[in-house]
């Protein structure tokens, strides 16, 4: 008998493979690994986990099913229309957990999965997730592309049977060594079994399983994430797996005795046996694809994955090496968010502090409640919520400072021709010396035009490094700079009928539309609905809302500007509703 770390394998082991010939990162990469050239193929697929049907959904998840929607909606806006841009989330329905969920609600596990299921399904479109696609692990196309990758590994010679006997937690649905399990009181106070990083309770079992031999993949997972910086990210994850694979990397155990799991995915030939909840899982990605067809081979090399921190070793050692070992390459990207905290603590039914998202989504709105979290949430780390923090916020940011800013220039009082006025280059020339006597603008307006004209390279970088926030902490400080702007100049103290204020007044207005017009097209990832609203209101057509139209202040830069004598579109509303109405003395002071 073979000893391997907590495990125990006993059994046919068959011959080694040889990892140059059969696990080359090279043979199974369509380029330099890592790096995706955009101008040969703009496609991309995004994926969120597939979510446990185990309970119903909170906060954290919407928050993993948003990340992934921005990444994606802003890849739109980057590539030509009509590039093919793949986005996918779902439900993962089998494994012992929801077994034993179904069975303590007196239910049968296939009515839970549909019930929890749909409620994961109604969260989503009330939330403005654009996905492409929606899978559950129990359609019969999951079935048959987890049991043709099942059969892949094991014509490669990478499953054999064996013992398996060491301790599995439930909760976390993995097997655990040793050196993860801990011991802390129980309710009768004494000592339990749990595991180290979850807390989650653990069991000692022992049967015979499939293996599969993950101890093969230790140097060329090693090769793939040091050759890729950006493999994982943000960084303190991609050193988090690199410092993993320091360690010992034991074969894992991939089936479960059916007689103990029968919830689940048969191994194929094997019906005593079925596949772990983990692997049965994980192909959900190939499946959307289409996987085992040809088709998929083209979607592959551009998936990028949007996880929890809590599933990065599933993702980030046992993924990619089932993949390496199934013939294809690891995913050319795994973005790695923390979690959410509430005032403090973390969320737990026990606590009663398990926040309903869609709760949230009326209260503060859908595009309120999609803001706040992609505004506040720092994927490097754990992130707190509570309600007072979501009003500040969107009360000052969407409300005053944006919403402020479109009323004080589409006003009748200011704007009473209602169009995108001309801009004057004598008024504002490109060269900040060049100005002659009816030159009026000032350092300050200068550094707006370049602060804005560089926003959208600022932006996608920030997206680019999964900073969202960082994206949103930008537009934010130029909606501030050009609020400043417009009230350094107080347009509204100028006259339209005076021929020395009427040409500065219309480039004052010109240039804040032009922002709004900057800001509402880098906030359409975020804020859908807000962003069409303001956009509509500034006249800009459904062709001109991608970032290779965006083209900010042509005239400034000596070029002809489409929006100029423009009609401005029809009213549409408050652009975001004050939630803090105790000051609603601001809303009327924009309005002036």
């Amino acid at each position: 008998m073979l000893r391997i770390s907590a495990l125990r394998l006993l059994g046919r082991r068959g011959a080694r493979v040889s990892l140059s010939e059969d696990f080359s990162l090279r043979q199974y990469s369509s380029g330099p690994l890592g790096v995706r050239d955009d101008t040969r193929d703009s496609r991309a697929y995004f994926t969120t986990p597939i979510f446990y049907v185990n309970a119903a959904p909170h906060i954290g998840h919407l928050y993993s099913a948003l990340l992934a929607d921005a990444l994606c909606r802003h890849h739109r806006l980057r590539v030509p229309s009509g590039a093919a841009t793949g986005f996918s989330t779902g439900t993962d329905e089998h494994g012992l957990k929801i077994q034993q969920a179904a069975a303590a609600a007196g239910l049968a596990p296939s009515e839970l999965c549909d019930r929890v299921s749909a409620q994961f399904q109604q969260l989503f479109r009330e939330a403005d997730i654009s996905s492409t696609d929606f899978i559950r692990t129990t359609e019969a196309r999951h079935r048959v592309a987890v049991q043709h990758f099942w059969g892949m590994l094991k014509a490669r010679g990478l499953l054999y049977k064996g013992l398996y006997e060491g301790w599995y937690c439930a909760s976390d649905e993995c097997f655990l060594p040793e050196a993860k399990v801990t011991r802390q009181p129980g309710p009768s106070g004494d000592l339990c079994p749990v595991s180290l990083e979850s807390g989650h309770p653990v069991s000692w079992t022992k049967e015979e399983n499939y293996i599969f031999r993950l101890s093969q993949f230790r140097e060329p997972l090693q090769q793939w994430l040091r050759g890729d910086p950006q493999a994982i990210i943000p960084e303190p994850f991609h050193h988090t797996v690199l410092q993993w694979l320091e360690e010992e990397l034991p074969d894992l155990s991939v089936s479960r005795r059916s007689s103990h799991l029968h919830w689940g995915i048969p191994v194929p030939g094997d019906d005593s046996q079925t596949i772990y909840v983990w692997l049965d899982a994980l192909v959900n990605y190939l499946t959307v694809i289409g996987y085992p067809n040809a088709e998929f081979k083209s979607w592959w090399p551009t998936t990028s994955h949007i996880i929890g921190k809590d599933i990065l070793k599933f993702h980030a050692i046992y993924w990619p090496a089932l993949l390496l070992g199934a013939g294809m390459s690891p995913p050319h990207r795994i973005y790695v968010h923390s979690h959410w905290t509430v005032c403090g603590q973390k969320m737990s039914k026990s606590l009663g502090n398990v926040v309903d998202p869609r709760t949230c989504l009326d209260r503060y709105t859908v595009d309120g409640f999609r803001y706040f979290l992609l505004r506040q949430g720092v994927p490097s780390w754990d992130c707190d919520y509570y309600d007072e923090k979501v009003v500040k916020l969107l009360d000052s940011e969407l409300a005053d400072a944006l919403g402020g800013l479109l009323n004080r220039c589409t006003a009748n009082r200011i704007n009473p021709s209602g169009i995108y006025p001309a801009f004057c280059t004598a008024c504002f020339p490109s060269e900040p010396g060049s100005a002659g006597p009816s030159g009026r603008a000032q350092a300050e307006d200068y550094a707006l035009v370049s602060a804005v004209a560089t926003l959208p390279e600022q932006v996608a970088d920030h997206y680019d490094n999964f900073q969202i926030y960082k994206a949103l902490e930008a537009v934010s400080s130029c909606v501030r700079q050009t609020n400043g702007f417009v009230q350094r100049h107080a347009p509204w103290k100028l006259n339209w009928e005076s021929p020395v204020d009427a040409p500065w007044l219309g480039t004052v207005l010109h240039v804040a539309l032009e922002c709004l017009r900057v800001f509402g097209t880098l906030l359409q990832p975020v804020t859908p609905s807000l962003a069409d609203r303001l956009l509509s209101r500034l006249g800009v057509s459904s062709t001109e809302r991608s970032l290779g139209e965006l083209h900010f202040l042509s005239r400034f830069y000596g070029h002809p500007s489409p929006f100029e004598g423009r009609r401005l579109g029809p009213e549409t509303g408050v652009l975001f509703p004050r939630l803090d109405q105790s000051r609603s003395w601001l809303v009327k002071a924009h309005k002036t």
